[in-house]
């Protein structure tokens, strides 16, 4: 009997830095359409009264490009760097959408974008957690 390799089933190993990186995606994604909504849903927003400082400008700018950074580095950077720094900007993304949640009351589709981008760095954080060096 023939030994037929195309019928043995071997794992695939996912590339953990293109899913991260794609996770980071799908975030921004979500990040940019709930800032979109708001400015077209928010009566605030269309009455001018949502009113932001500077600083507080330059906070968000941060913020956001800390996550499109993210999919950038969760490309290029080694294994023990890159997986730090997964974790530590999924903390950092999840506990201020968090925030914003409980800073007032929110529109439904907030809390509807806001529970998608919580759900998808804690994914993040747990998923650069249990990622195991392949790389030494």
């Amino acid at each position: 009997m023939a030994n037929n390799d195309t019928t043995k089933k071997t794992p695939v190993m996912k590339d953990k830095k293109v899913i991260l990186s794609t996770l980071w995606i799908f975030a921004l994604l979500n990040y940019i359409y709930a800032d979109i909504f708001t400015s077209f849903f928010d009566p605030k927003a269309q009455s001018g009264t949502l009113a932001m400082t500077r600083g507080a400008v330059l906070g968000f700018a941060i913020l956001m490009e800390t996550a499109i950074a993210m999919v950038l580095l969760s490309r290029v950077l080694k294994y023990r760097v890159n997986r730090a720094v997964n974790i530590i900007a999924g903390i950092i993304h999840t506990a201020l959408v968090s925030w914003t949640l409980f800073s007032e009351t929110p529109l439904p589709f907030y809390t509807f974008f806001a529970a998608i981008e919580i759900a998808c760095t804690l994914f993040i954080i747990w998923y650069a957690l249990r990622w195991k060096n392949q790389e030494a």
